[in-house]
Parts: C-alpha cells; structure tokens; sequence
C-alpha cells in the first residue's frame, strides 16, 4: 500500500487584523449556518418520509381492494396519492426551492463574511476557545492531529 500524504490540517487562527467583536461575528453567523444546515437535512428527512408514505398508500389500496372495500380504495387514490403537501408543490419541489432562495443565499453570505473577516478561515472562534479550555501538556489535550 503506498503512503498516503496527510494534508496539512486547515488554518484556524486568528488573522492579525481580526479583532475579537470580528471573530464573534463570523463565529455566530457560523453557527447560524450549522443551525440552517441541521434544518435542510430535516427537510431532506420531510421529503424522504412524505415520499414513503405515498408509496405506502398503494400498498393499503391494494389491501381495500382485497378486503372488498373499493369504495375506501378509491378514496385514498383520489384523496391522497400524488396529492400535493403545499399547495402545488411535491416535496422535492420545496426542497429546491428552500436550497435555492435561502440555503444558497446563507452559505453565500457567510462565506463573505467569514473571508472578509477572518481570511476565509473557518471555525476561528472555535479553535480559540479549544485552546482556552485544553489543558497544555495533557496528550488527549493536543492542539493539533
């Protein structure tokens, strides 16, 4: 097996010009971004269950139909089955529209802001307060890999 390089790990201190109230901000709106990023997946996890359930419904349709219950089969078809969740939107439609109007926008405005104040380096605020909080010397305490 060939050695494998290890890249350099990624720059998170502070630019000399940062100033603490900058680093704050980036941080927060950093954060802000981690906060977005755990809704998107929900809506991911909302459109991935809704899309379950409507193929769910043919199932039961199938047992109406068996059980001798048309009537019922037929409601779910016509009431449920590609019925949309939003008024004339799927699921997947929501997601793209929440990627490109809001999600696309936030990534955008906290790359800005994290490359104007802190040299596009990310997690500034965090690795300091790593380095506030280790204890020095102790080897599960390294400041680096």
């Amino acid at each position: 097996m060939p050695d494998q390089q290890i890249p350099n790990p990624p720059d998170h201190s502070r630019p000399t010009r940062a100033r603490d109230e900058e680093v704050a901000a980036a941080g927060k709106l950093s954060e802000a971004l981690e906060t977005v990023e755990r809704a998107r997946g929900r809506l991911y996890d909302f459109h991935q269950l809704i899309g379950h359930a409507d193929l769910m419904l043919d199932e039961a349709v199938q047992k109406l139909r068996e059980s001798g219950r048309d009537d019922m089969a037929e409601q779910v078809e016509k009431e449920l089955i590609g019925r949309n969740v939003l008024n004339g939107r799927w699921t997947f439609q929501i997601v793209e529209d929440f990627d490109d109007h809001y999600w696309s926008a936030f990534r955008e405005c906290e790359a800005i802001v994290r490359s104007e104040l802190c040299d596009e380096r990310r997690h500034v605020f965090e690795s300091e307060m790593k380095e506030s909080r280790r204890t020095h010397g102790h080897p599960r305490h390294d400041a680096r890999p």
